[in-house]
């Protein structure tokens, strides 16, 4: 037996990075030499090529930490207002961070929005940009994940179970009056937590509920990976990708889904694009071209900073979803309760896809309005958006010129739908008007709520 195959594989994955330590600090240094403004060599070919090398083998074989928010002001009503991420509820797997305005508008009130972040190997950061996008018209809160690494096993599990639970004790905590957008693998949960909390009549069930890409539906136009999961049993996800989280980790013995053999996975889907994109990133550090190696940089540290998934939630959200189908076939339960999207009556629905979608196929998110019988067609809408895939659909040029102004129309009519009924919002004393008066507002705002928002089709 090699050594090897005795050691197992998230340790010799630990032991390969603390034995290229050295290297990497070697190549650091040797990078900032021949990069040395004051060095005669460093505007030389042989110089730039040798340092574009050096910089390429240590990002290569670097571990890459949580990226910052960097968020550090927004557009609100009254001009720029500096914002700070601050985290106002918390568990050992989550916490949720509002981006607080440093000053607020007294005489506007800003939609409150739970945007629930996937737990699929990325961090939240990865929605840095689309919460940029929200925060000029809104008041943003987010979840933070928790790398399962560093979540001591003393905490207890963490399944989707748990998920679902942490999502409705969020929404509680945030009160009435809120709105939820779910990026592409809460699709299912949240849909399941808002179901559970009509069913009960729960007050602090959200107004409206946004799903970006999920897979509610994995039947319709299946993608690769949905193919992939299909066609293996839960029992070969346990054998070939559950591992033991070794020291010095604060997780240590905690079995989970390493982060690292989720990035496999996601960059041998388009591996070609990966390795183009090294190239011409080396190709622009030896031209000095520093403007496109730096944006580069930016999407990578990002992209390759992954985290941990435990055991339990990865397994039973493969099986609920992708092999099972549950929810889209009726059969989910939580707890031992059935959930029923039918049940949900009060929030409005927007589903939102890409074209190009490669992960999410086209239909498994549309297949929500079908589930969600009860909510009345008038507050049901569905958008297709054109030549995006799945990165796409949250984030990116498209996403800020087309996808949030919608979600915006979105949310402000889902707010006025209910306001006249459920949420009056006295902003400050007005004079009585006469009741002829009164009936002819009231009649016009029903007006004003029945067409759907400008660019958003009804399902």
């Amino acid at each position: 037996m090699s050594v090897a195959s005795a050691i197992p594989i998230y340790a010799w994955h630990e032991l390969q990075h603390a034995g290229m330590q050295p290297v990497r600090l070697a190549l650091e240094a040797a990078t900032s030499l021949l990069r040395h403004p004051f060095s005669p060599f460093s505007f030389t070919p042989w110089a730039q090529s040798a340092a574009a090398a050096c910089e390429m083998f240590e990002r290569t074989t670097r571990r890459y930490g949580k990226p910052v928010w960097d968020i550090a002001s927004t557009q609100g009503p009254g001009g720029e207002v500096a914002v700070e991420p601050r985290v106002v509820w918390q568990r050992p797997f989550c916490r949720l961070v509002h981006f607080a305005r440093a000053t607020r508008q007294t005489r506007v009130v800003l939609p409150k929005v739970l945007l629930v972040a996937p737990m699929s190997g990325h961090h939240a950061t990865l929605l840095r940009g689309t919460v940029e996008a929200l925060l000029p018209g809104h008041d943003v809160y987010i979840t933070d994940w928790i790398d399962a690494r560093m979540v001591p096993v003393t905490q207890g599990g963490f399944d989707l179970d748990d998920y679902i639970d942490y999502v409705i004790a969020m929404l509680q905590a945030l009160d009435a009056d809120t709105h939820v957008i779910a990026v592409c693998q809460p699709g299912v949960p949240v849909l399941a937590a808002v179901s559970l909390m009509e069913a009960q009549n729960d007050p602090h069930a959200p107004l409206s509920l946004t799903l970006l890409a999920g897979p509610i539906d994995t039947r319709e136009s299946p993608t690769a990976v949905n193919r992939f999961a299909e066609g293996k049993d839960i029992d070969w996800f346990r054998r070939h990708v559950i591992h033991t989280v070794p020291l010095p980790h604060p997780g240590a013995l905690r079995q989970v889904y390493p982060g690292f053999l989720q990035l496999g996975g996601f960059m041998s889907m388009n591996l070609d694009r990966h390795v183009t994109a090294h190239r011409e990133m080396f190709m622009h550090l030896v031209h000095g071209d520093g403007e496109s190696a730096e944006r580069h940089r930016a999407f990578y540290d990002e992209y390759l900073a992954v985290m941990d998934l435990t055991a339990e939630f990865f397994l039973q959200t493969v099986q609920t979803i992708f092999i099972e189908q549950r929810l889209a076939t009726g059969t989910m339960v939580h707890r031992g309760v059935a959930v029923e999207p039918a049940r949900i009556r009060r929030a409005a629905l927007l589903t939102i896809e890409g074209e190009a979608d490669d992960i999410t196929g086209r239909g498994q998110t549309e297949a929500a309005h079908r589930l969600c019988s009860g909510i009345p067609a008038a507050a049901k809408f569905h958008h297709l958006q054109a030549d995006v895939g799945h990165y796409g659909v949250f984030n990116g040029s498209r996403f800020r010129a087309e996808i949030a102004p919608r979600i915006a129309s979105f949310i402000r009519a889902a707010a006025d739908r209910v306001a006249p009924v459920a949420r009056p919002r006295p902003i400050a004393a007005r004079p009585a008007l006469p009741g002829s008066l009164r009936r002819l507002i009231g009649l016009a705002a029903v007006r004003r709520t029945a067409a759907p928002p400008p660019g958003i089709h009804a399902a």
